[in-house]
């Protein structure tokens, strides 16, 4: 039976929210072991498993939700989930540093395939604002920047393949440094069951994410909320919460590499939120269908995607318990957009 926002009482539609955050929840703790154990059954290492696999079916959830915002004309919640989940993830990088207390997470988990994935990132980023900022025109409702952002980023994951068959520098071994290895316990579950698993965890997340667009909808109608701030403040951190839990998960695993291409991959296909709810929404180019509040989190993420790069280039080897540079200040950017979205967050 369709389920309409309008239909759904205020207690109803917070109700359906957790419920969905949690079976988002219960389902990313799964996805990071089965994700780091088909790298090394299939061979595709952490950093390109992390990015193709693990930050694809984690984001299938936000990425239902913004598609079906848009085709339901609410293209401010489409871009405000998928721009603040960005930002949020990259935050989630930074929780896992204080959660990895060997080490600094961006010293101990430097590798080429996620310097590619993190300039990956910025390009698309970078798209997206050429999107807002170029003419308003669109072909059969399309904006030209969004086909784009489907061969940027297919073309980025090929760079990044080549870089982890064929790599032509790395970086510097240390004491820290946790090396891509395959684990012998991987070997034991077929590759059938992996990949059925796999399915199954990515098809509950996916219709997570519908009911969770019709509740958050709901809840933005019912509250006087504005769009933005549900969507940057409430759907896309629950719709990001596999990325949260799958890189602790990854982590105590030891599998740090797949813990931040995980996020960064994540992101990377973010992006690809923004071109598919342009395709659903019927409104012409969503991406000047939306406020400056909504775009901001473009800079925000690029500005925090910039910094988690300095980290993994820099290094800093900080000592047990301590962060990075780089984790302060990605926590003090996502601090200063949360504060800017409240200052003007009550609805349009």
């Amino acid at each position: 039976m369709p389920m309409s926002p309008d239909s759904l009482s205020l207690p109803v539609a917070i109700g359906l929210f957790l419920v969905c955050a949690g079976v988002i929840g219960v389902a990313g703790t799964r996805l990071a072991r089965i994700v780091d154990e088909l790298a090394d059954r299939t061979g595709l290492g952490e950093a390109v498993a992390g990015a193709a696999l693990l930050g694809m079916a984690t984001s299938l959830s936000g990425s239902v939700l913004s598609v079906s915002a848009a085709w339901a004309d609410r293209p401010e919640l489409a871009m405000s989930n998928a721009l603040g989940g960005i930002a949020v993830q990259t935050l989630f990088l930074s929780i896992a540093d204080v959660a990895y207390r060997r080490a600094n997470l961006e010293h101990a988990a430097a590798s080429l395939g996620n310097l590619m994935q993190g300039t990956l990132l910025l390009c698309l980023l970078a798209l997206l604002l050429v999107g807002r900022f170029s003419p308003d025109i669109s072909l059969w409702h399309v904006h030209p920047v969004t086909p784009l952002l489907f061969f940027a980023y297919a073309f980025g994951l090929r760079l990044v393949n080549k870089v982890h068959v064929n790599p032509m520098w790395r970086p510097a071994r240390t004491l820290e440094t946790r090396l891509d290895e395959p684990d012998e316990a991987s070997m034991r579950r077929s590759l059938t069951a992996l990949w059925g698993a796999f399915a199954v965890m990515a098809i509950a997340l996916g219709l997570s994410g519908w009911v969770l667009e019709r509740s958050a909808s709901s809840i933005a109608a019912n509250t006087g909320l504005s769009q933005t701030t549900v969507g940057v403040l409430l759907t896309s951190v629950a719709t990001s919460l596999p990325e949260l839990v799958t890189t602790l998960a990854a982590v105590r695993r030891g599998a740090l590499t797949l813990a931040v291409a995980g996020i960064i991959g994540g992101n990377a296909f973010d992006t690809l939120f923004a071109a598919a709810a342009d395709v659903a929404y019927r409104g012409g180019s969503i991406y000047h269908a939306v406020p400056d509040s909504v775009v901001l989190w473009i800079a925000l993420s690029l500005l925090m995607t910039g910094v988690m790069l300095a980290g993994l280039i820099r290094r800093e080897e900080q000592g047990p318990g301590r962060i990075g540079f780089e984790s302060v200040t990605v926590i003090g950017c996502y601090l200063a957009g949360v504060l800017m979205v409240m200052l003007g967050g009550t609805g349009e």
